[in-house]
């Protein structure tokens, strides 16, 4: 089943979804809100009594404020451990927490008209939105093999990747699969046409790999090639996660959609949270205030005026016990995506409703990719393994590129160790020149800067303090001493936006030799980027030059930090690569 685009809002929560509720096309707005939208005045003024609540709210007001200012108090984020403060709810990071990227640009590299199979690594996946971003813009042109190799090492992550793929690979129509795979991924409750696909697609297909491995130990590692037409996905996991797949598609007996919300705001929407959704409600522009407010709420990815009455079935993949929300109290799915192409996408004359904007872009994204998938020769592989064991699993030299997320940074794999793992995987110079690995540091910048770097930024007369004069207006010099004033917390975040952080990398990446480290291996950090740029969330207008203010603004408003940092490597030489030896021979 399909959402409609732009449906009327004219809908009732209390009813049954039959003539009580408008199916027609929603053409105008609300102009005082720009939420919803209406097919004409009467079913405006027939919502009028519900939309009412959210259109006149007080988080779209001009004047809006944290309550921690009304009341006269210290914010609870203020001491409260690290920038952001006390992390609350789940540990598990299910959704994209950086704009995916298409890790091919085969235009600009191999070319269009490439003739050899391409092959991708996604060592540390997280979910797989880079992989619906890089296939969604595969040139028609390219005609050859594509193999997709897939791991992580979180069966929550590896589970949801596979009955998302499954849904593309299996659901016919692919309007229905697109909607279906949004509200897998994103929504807290799902419909029961989903829940019906999870269960007479999904199911058998494991449930029958289950039977015939029963009398299995728990710890053999078992393998399953499910093959549709010219496309396939094999799937290797130890004989336990095989049989925990199972949950991950059946609701836990006994949790309703009631009890499910309940588990769920109590990580959204707790009053010991309110001044960290403040604080985060201080950077957004009015109606996006109203609009995340609703998605803590409802925790379904709809357009904001469309009908939520179909969806009562808890989402198994977010509820594999029935007393648990595995995701922290920030998580959004917004920060998966580029915010300036979600914002540019339409919502219809709803211009506001930035999750609305959300949804059409991800069904825009999605249908691309199934369709694409759909005449393609196409296999993917999927793991769950610890990244540096990969190279006990996988061919030598055979990846057009790879991509690990950031276990590179410190807390994780490191890059000496990212680096020796991956590199031998990768393809040598004389099979493939634009192969490329792909590591990401969002960490080394805190992790490196000095009390003599966090100084410069904050003093007065810096060049970071007089480049965000040009965005924002003065602060009072005495609001210096009130830490919870929302113009110091705008000012203090704002500062990461328009600082440059070049030095302190380098600095990070000679502490940690990377040149020695790519020499050492037969590799070369590339200097010029061919990929994803260095720094991708950093300014890119001046200030003063037509839409540097929104740019800024946009950047304000987004999950990153502009800290991020990207660095590409390349293989060399031909130390260990067969394929190149036997060309050469």
């Amino acid at each position: 089943m399909v959402t409609p685009d732009f449906l009327c809002a004219n809908w009732s929560a209390n009813s049954t979804g039959t003539a009580t509720d408008c199916k027609e096309v929603g053409r105008y707005s609300c102009k005082s809100c720009l939420l919803v939208v209406y097919c004409g005045s009467n079913c405006q003024k027939s919502h009028w009594s519900t939309h009412k609540t959210d259109c006149k709210s007080f988080l779209g007001k001009e004047k809006w404020t944290p309550d921690w200012v009304l009341e006269n108090r210290k914010p609870a984020f203020i001491g409260a451990g690290g920038p952001l403060g006390v992390q609350f709810g789940g540990e598990k990071y299910l959704w994209g927490n950086i704009p995916a990227f298409d890790v091919l640009q085969l235009g600009s590299n191999e070319g269009n008209d490439y003739g050899e199979q391409l092959s991708f690594l996604f060592a540390a996946s997280g979910d797989f939105r880079n992989i619906v971003k890089t296939i969604a813009l595969l040139p028609k042109s390219y005609s050859q093999p594509v193999d997709i190799t897939m791991n992580d090492l979180d069966l929550d992550i590896v589970a949801r990747n596979v009955i998302m793929l499954l849904i593309a690979l299996t659901v016919d129509n692919i309007d229905e699969a697109a909607d279906c795979i949004i509200h897998i991924w994103y929504s807290a409750l799902i419909r029961k046409s989903d829940l019906n696909v999870l269960q007479q697609r999904i199911r058998p297909l494991i449930k029958d790999v289950c039977e015939k491995i029963k009398s299995k130990l728990p710890s053999a590692i078992l393998a399953k090639t499910w093959t549709f037409g010219q496309r396939s996905m094999r799937l290797v996991l130890q004989k336990s996660s095989w049989d925990n797949l199972l949950f991950y598609i059946n609701i836990p007996e006994g949790l309703t959609a009631e009890r499910a919300n309940q588990i769920r705001t109590a990580v959204t929407l707790p009053e010991s949270r309110k001044d960290y959704r403040d604080r985060h409600l201080l950077l957004q522009s009015r109606f996006h205030r109203i609009a995340k407010n609703r998605y803590w709420t409802d925790g379904l990815l709809l357009p904001f005026g469309s009908p939520r009455i179909e969806f009562k079935e808890p989402n198994p993949t977010f509820f594999q016990t029935a007393d648990t929300w595995p995701i922290r109290d920030n998580a959004d799915p917004l920060n998966g995506w580029s915010l300036k192409d979600v914002e540019d996408n339409s919502s219809g004359a709803a211009s506001n409703d930035i999750y609305g904007k959300l949804f059409y872009y991800l069904r825009t994204e999605l249908r691309a990719f199934v369709l694409r998938l759909s005449d393609l020769q196409v296999s993917f592989r999927l793991f769950q393994l610890n990244a540096s064991d990969l190279p006990n699993h996988l061919e030598s030299s055979s990846f057009s590129r790879i991509e690990v997320a950031n276990i590179s940074d410190r807390g994780y794999l490191g890059i000496h160790r990212t680096v020796f793992s991956m590199m031998p995987l990768l393809q040598g110079p004389l099979v493939n020149p634009h192969a490329t690995l792909i590591t990401l540091f969002m960490n080394a910048v805190d992790e490196s800067m000095t009390n003599k770097d966090q100084m410069a930024l904050i003093t007065k007369h810096s060049p970071e303090a007089k480049r965000l004069l040009r965005y924002l207006p003065p602060i009072d010099m005495g609001m210096l001493m009130n830490p919870g004033s929302p113009d110091i917390i705008k000012y203090l975040c704002a500062q990461d936006i328009v600082a440059t952080y070049d030095h302190i990398f380098n600095r990070y990446e000679n502490d940690m030799k990377f040149s020695e480290t790519a020499q050492y291996i037969g590799a070369a950090v590339q200097e010029k980027h061919a990929v994803v740029e260095k720094w991708p969330f950093k300014l890119k207008l001046r200030a003063g030059q037509p839409g540097a203010q929104e740019e800024f603004d946009r950047l304000l408003r987004g999950g990153v930090s502009g800290k991020e940092r990207y660095v590409e490597w390349k293989r060399i030489s031909m130390g260990g690569d067969k394929t190149e030896d036997q060309k050469l021979g």
